[in-house]
């Protein structure tokens, strides 16, 4: 076992590595998005139109979209549909501008813990080679291992655009968060 909660194992089982690999990712990209305001949220870089308020919303949507539609084969549902979900890519994005910051790290708490049980539950009752509910083309199902896969890479990619886009807004970099470090949530003023 590690001695940082977010760090994977050194060497485990297949499912420790693979659901080590997704938290750390998870700790990481929280840490990039965590004590920010409303202009925070909304800061881009470049002509870039991404902003961290666009991938928490996104990475949010993903997780449920990954665990409920493609591995359970329900609809998307709650909390998604109440504000407006559409099955597009830029939907998340282009809303987030409309959301407060505490809206948004609420949907992708709510949304990890969601996929957290939903993962360990399906791995009690068939492990990571059972099918999801997805199909290809050519009638072949996805694993559950491919799905897990899946969301490690949609992590990678985007952990790599916040740390970008932290970083411009007020310097925030490095890897890991800090020794003891837990999620904060929106940064709110103080009285002067």
């Amino acid at each position: 076992m590690s001695l940082i909660p977010w760090e994977p194992p050194l060497a485990g089982d297949e499912f420790a590595h693979l659901v080590g690999a997704l938290e750390r990712l998870r700790t990481t990209f929280r840490f990039k998005a965590d004590e920010l305001d409303a202009a925070g949220m909304q800061a881009r870089i470049g002509a870039s139109t991404m902003s961290i308020g666009g991938l928490l919303k996104h990475l949010a949507a993903n997780e449920d979209y990954m665990f409920k539609v493609k591995f359970r084969g329900e609809p998307m549902g709650d909390p998604w549909t109440v504000n407006g979900w559409h099955d597009d890519n830029d939907w998340e994005f282009n809303s987030a501008v409309d959301d407060t910051p505490e809206e948004l790290y609420a949907w992708w708490d709510g949304a990890v813990e969601r996929s957290r049980a939903t993962l360990q539950a399906a791995i009690a009752d068939g492990g990571l080679d059972q099918p999801a509910h997805i199909t290809w083309p050519d009638g072949q199902h996805a694993s559950l291992r491919r799905l897990v896969c899946d969301l490690i890479e949609e992590y990678g990619r985007h952990t790599g655009h916040a740390d970008l886009i932290r970083e411009s807004i007020d310097g925030r970099v490095g890897e890991d968060p800090p020794d003891g470090w837990h999620p904060v949530g929106a940064k709110t003023s103080q009285p002067a």
